[in-house]
């Protein structure tokens, strides 16, 4: 009986020593990849940031409605446009990769997104991204952020234009 219960307790004691699973990466391949999309957005590469997705990605930005690849980078292009310059602050960024419950693969990253208007508006916000890996390629992206400064900026540049623009007609027909 006395061997029995030692080992018993040796049998507890070794499965118990066994080493768990890492779940949690500061660095990694799906790591490098999203910071290589971030570099590629911030530079204009589109076909770059276009390559880090599979063709069936679906992207969530503050949405519950998916949009494709495609009409992410289209949107991201044009929005851009409004910007003379942008970018995320390296210096407070904060990435990891976690491996969940069911084993997907899905990196985080929280940054700061700056930049200065073309009309000179400087402006920040925080993003959050969630973004799913399968086989090496983003397969699901949500991206977070308040994009109520941005909007109102954005509107007011708009007004200024639509305003320019009135004025210039004005000026012609009276000349």
């Amino acid at each position: 009986m006395k061997k029995l219960l030692l080992l018993g307790l040796l049998v507890i004691c070794v499965a118990s020593c066994q080493e768990q699973k890492q779940r949690y990466f500061a660095e990694s391949a799906e790591t490098k990849t999203l910071e290589a999309g971030i570099a590629a957005y911030e530079s204009g590469d589109w076909d770059k940031w276009r390559s880090h997705f599979a063709d069936t990605a679906k992207i969530y930005v503050n949405s519950r409605e998916a949009m494709t690849v495609e009409a992410r980078m289209n949107n991201l292009d044009e929005t851009t446009k409004a910007w003379s310059s942008y970018g995320f602050d390296k210096e407070t960024d904060y990435i990891e990769m976690v491996l969940d419950k069911d084993d997907e693969t899905w990196v985080y990253y929280w940054g700061l997104h700056s930049g200065t208007l073309t009309n000179g508006t400087a402006l920040s916000m925080p993003v959050h991204l969630a973004v799913q890996f399968t086989d090496g390629k983003i397969t699901e992206e949500h991206v977070y952020f308040d994009g109520t400064a941005m909007n109102e900026a954005v509107k007011a540049m708009q007004a200024e234009a639509e305003a320019t623009m009135e004025e210039t007609e004005e000026m012609e027909e009276m000349e």
